[in-house]
């Protein structure tokens, strides 16, 4: 299968928005994929926003996005809004998700699914596509209790080293979840194998993706417009006639 590459906009950094309900939810679902990110990008931009957290949580959030994310030029932004009841909240989740939108116009975002059990998870799906109407979202995945693990549209391909510091991180960056009975080595390994499996790789991390551009060639870049050139090409961020995301709901 041909490879599509996520490149950086010609001469600036890549830059990634990470969005989560709770503290462990980028990590478990997107984890291997910000190591690799920063990895092969130097220089990468990164913004974390978590929604919900006490203050010992919040303090294991700030400390797993600087494990997963070393070198990146990070900023975190965690809130303190109810767990398990985003849906009742979902005016003050909108005004959180278009704060950032108005400040920051990422290349791709990495959030949860429409399609995942959790109401929390759900309520900040159906808000990130109307605050940030021309960026590439890839929605993760979390395994849980309920089953409700769908076929995914794009997998990022990890190599088992990459996949066994997920895991320790996880382990070293969460300590207050491992009583848990589903936070074990199994579980995050077993799942990035099957994935793994699905594209061909010794594991992978999926995402699902609604809507992404593909451009034949780089000369195309000049005839596409310019307010949706994101995703696998990036985005240029230099016209300024062009309104932010926020700015056209």
């Amino acid at each position: 299968m041909l490879p599509l590459l996520l490149n950086a906009p010609p001469g600036e950094p890549l830059t990634l928005l990470a969005i989560g309900a709770h503290p462990d939810d980028i990590e478990i679902g997107a984890g291997g994929t910000l190591l690799s990110l920063a990895a092969s990008h130097p220089g990468l931009r990164a913004r974390y926003v978590v929604l919900t957290g006490t203050p010992n949580r919040q303090s294991e959030a700030r400390d797993a996005a600087g494990a997963f994310l070393p070198a990146a030029d990070l900023a975190v932004e965690l809130h303190d809004l109810p767990e398990g009841r985003l849906p009742a909240a979902w005016g003050q989740v909108k005004e959180a998700l278009e704060q950032v939108a108005r400040s920051c116009s990422p290349d791709v975002i990495i959030a949860p699914s429409r399609d995942d059990a959790h109401q929390d998870h759900r309520t900040i799906a159906e808000i990130v596509p109307t605050a940030f109407r021309d960026v590439l979202y890839l929605a993760y995945e979390i395994p849980k209790w309920d089953g409700d693990l769908s076929r995914p549209s794009m997998y990022v391909p990890l190599s088992a080293e990459t996949m066994r510091r997920k895991v320790e991180l996880l382990h070293k960056s969460f300590p207050s979840q491992r009583g848990r009975d589903w936070w074990d080595d199994e579980v995050f390994l077993g799942m990035a194998r099957l994935r793994g499996m699905e594209c061909r790789a010794p594991y992978a991390e999926a995402f699902s993706c609604t809507k992404a551009v593909i451009l034949p060639a780089m000369g195309s870049l000049s005839a596409y417009p310019r307010a949706l050139m994101a995703g696998l090409t990036g985005r240029p961020r230099s016209d300024p006639s062009m309104p932010s995301s926020s700015a056209r709901r």
